[in-house]
Formats: structure tokens, sequence, C-alpha cells
């Protein structure tokens, strides 16, 4: 028997929008199906069934808004009694608690149309759109039937939609205010932008970050890329993932998380991938990233990197690690600020010609600079230098790999 609660995905989410149930009550479902998926303040996540058994009660109907932590399902065999965990959902439901720490449980619902699940109403007319379309007009601060119709199945808005829609919308005039500069605009700070301002604020705050850089040799590693790019399609930071995934797999602090008061250790090297859109950031997460060969964390990365984009995230809050890599715009180093409650999170740079000193003399060569963002709380200087050793062993000889 299990009691499905609305997931935490993330540090900062406090609430998520039930889209839809892929199960309804009565039917079957087994460990890790595709239960429902839910809208939260940054991407459209699908939630797996804690256990396999009946769905035998659906406590809050697509449509609802419900806190983390709320009970929002029941799943059991049907000869099993649930009278007890019904009652103690409905405690949760009506402001009490259902296990772990206490906290505020109150339910609140959204107005609810069962024929619109995703539209938005323009002069009496319905304009479908994806969630994350509907996000980013309303973090762009336009109507989403501006965008419509849109690229995708029936004239569907998207995400994408919204963002040309945005760069022809003309100017708004700016309001008169005291002290605004002219020409100014004023819009409020939601959406995905707000979680991201939330999250990346408390992590500064609340972390104690320190960062230690490494410039490597990258000819071998560019030249690895090359060969294997010829055999299946692949990517630098494809070639990075897996080895930062092969080190945390040596270094069990890297693949810990601080939850509270308690160091999570996981077994396993779930490594998060920072993927930018115009709404912001996200990071959905290779699961099981040091048990692949390249060629499968490859598949697996354009697979989770695409969805994101349609703002399907997947594995969201899961991670132990990030990879943010912005070399593709020439970026040569910069700085990333931990995704907690991860470890650490490291910076990319691009790969770039450089002279550099080899057997005492200057060559043409190539070389490549990452900069590592550890939590002090669990990673100290010592073992911080000693994964970007060993980070730089693998990827001066990628064949290794």
């Amino acid at each position: 028997m299990a009691l499905v609660t609305m997931p935490k995905a993330g540090q900062t989410m406090e609430e998520g929008t039930i889209l839809r149930w892929c199960r309804q009550e009565g039917e079957p479902v087994a460990k890790g199906e595709i239960l429902l998926e839910i809208d939260t303040d940054k991407a459209t996540v699908e939630v797996e069934a804690p256990e396999g058994g009946i769905v035998r009660r659906i406590l809050s109907p697509a449509g609802a808004t419900v806190p983390v932590l709320s009970p929002i399902a029941i799943i059991a065999e049907a000869s099993t009694d649930i009278a007890a965990e019904l009652a103690q959902a409905k405690a949760g439901l009506s402001g009490g608690t259902v296990g772990g720490p206490a906290e505020s449980q109150t339910v609140t619902s959204t107005p609810f149309r069962p024929d619109l699940p995703d539209d938005d109403m323009k002069g009496g007319g319905r304009v479908a759109a994806s969630p994350a379309a509907r996000k980013a007009a309303r973090g762009r601060g336009i109507d989403v039937a501006e965008a419509a119709p849109g690229s995708g199945p029936g004239g569907r808005v998207l995400s994408t939609d919204v963002a040309r829609a945005a760069v022809a919308a003309p100017a708004a005039a700016p309001p008169a205010a005291v002290g605004q500069a002219v020409g100014g605009s004023r819009r409020p700070l939601a959406g995905m932008r707000r979680a991201i301002a939330r999250g990346m604020t408390a992590s500064k705050q609340t972390i104690p970050h320190f960062y230690m850089k490494v410039t490597i040799d990258a000819g071998p590693l560019h030249s690895f890329y090359r060969s294997e790019k010829q055999k299946y399609p692949c990517t630098i930071n494809d070639i990075v993932t897996l080895a930062c995934a092969r080190v945390i797999r040596e270094f069990p602090a890297f693949r810990s998380r601080l939850e509270g008061e308690e160091v999570v250790e996981y077994p396993a090297a779930s490594v998060g991938v920072a993927v930018g859109m115009d709404e912001g950031l996200v990071v959905p997460v290779v699961v099981g990233a040091d048990g692949m060969s390249l060629q499968q964390l490859a598949v697996e990365t354009q697979r989770i990197v695409e969805a994101a984009r349609q703002g399907k995230v997947t594995a969201m809050g899961q991670g132990v690690f990030t990879v943010s890599n912005l070399g593709g715009f020439g970026v040569e180093e910069f700085s990333a600020i931990i995704n907690p409650p991860e470890s650490a999170i490291l910076a990319v740079g691009a790969i770039r010609e450089a002279v550099i000193v080899k057997d005492e003399a200057l060559k043409p060569g190539r070389i490549m600079t990452m900069t590592l963002s550890a939590d002090h709380r669990l990673v100290d200087g010592l073992m911080a230098a000693r994964f970007l050793k060993r980070l730089r062993e693998l990827l001066e000889a990628p064949a290794s790999l």
C-alpha cells in the first residue's frame, strides 16, 4: 500500500498543479510507471508510482493546485482495507500532517474546466497552449493568444512560439512613475525567473561555496570527440558529463547531498545537465550516468534536453552534481552557483587554441578551463583537488572512458 503525495521536485517548489492522471481510480499501475503529470513553477514533471497495485482513490483531481507532500492518491491491492489511510489522508487535506515533520497541508484548488485543460481564453475563443508556453507568456507579460496559432499539433502554442511573439510585439509605453527611467518598463518577477531567483539566492546565502579552477590539454579530448562523432551523435559536453560521473563514483562525498541535518550518500552518480532557455535555466538529470557508455549517455542526454525545451524536465531535483557548459558561446571560463541540495557544479568553458609547453618546447594546441564550485560542508579542499586531478586525467586520455 502507498499513500502518494505531491512530490517536492526542487528546493524552491512549494506547490504543484496536477495536469492529468495517467491512471484512473480502479486501474492497475506498476511500480515505476507514470502515474500523473504535474506542473511546477519551472517545468512539467512526470510522477512515477512508488508501488504497484490498484489506484484505489484519487484525492485531488486534475486542475487542483496542491502543496508539496500533501496526499493526492492511494495505491493498494483490491482486497486491502484503506479506511485508515483514507482517514489519514483526509486529515492531511484538512490541515493535519501525513507522516514526516509537521507542516501545513492545506489544499487550494484552481478553477478547473475539464474541457479546457490547457486553454487560455480570448474573445470567447479557446487557445490551446502547453504549460511551458503559458509560463513563458506570463513571464514575458503577454497574452498567450498573441502567439496563436502555434507550431505544435493542431496549432498548439509552444514556448518557442511565445518567444517569437514577444520579439514581434511592439514595445509598451512605459507607465509614468516617480523615479522611473525614461523609456523603461516594469513587469513582475514571476514563473521560472522567480523560482530561479529564490533558488539561487538561497544557494549563495546558505551554502559555503568554494572554487577551484583547472585548465587541461584539450587536444586529446577534441580528437576523441571528432572520432566518436563519426560513429554516433555526441557532444563535448557528453564526454565531460561521463567523465564527471566516473569520477563521482570514486568520491562518495560528490554523490552525497545535504538534506536538512543529514548527509545522504547515493549509490550512483546522477548528473544534472544545465539547459538554458529564453525563460531561464532548468536542470534535467541523467540518472545513473556512471553506469552508461558514452553512446548511451549521449542518447539519454539528447532525450532529456529536448524534453526540457518542451517544458518537461526529467528527474528534476534528483541529481547529486551538475555540469554547466557555456563553451558553445565562446565563454572561456566562469563560476557557477550550486544547485541545492547537490554537492557541487562544474562550469565548463570553450575549447580554444593556445600555445602550450610540452616536452620543454612551445607547441600549438588546444586547452579548456573548468571551474568547480563545491559545498564546503560536504567537500573539503583536498578532496576537491583530488577530484579535479582525476577528472583531468580522464579528459586528457578520454579513450579510457
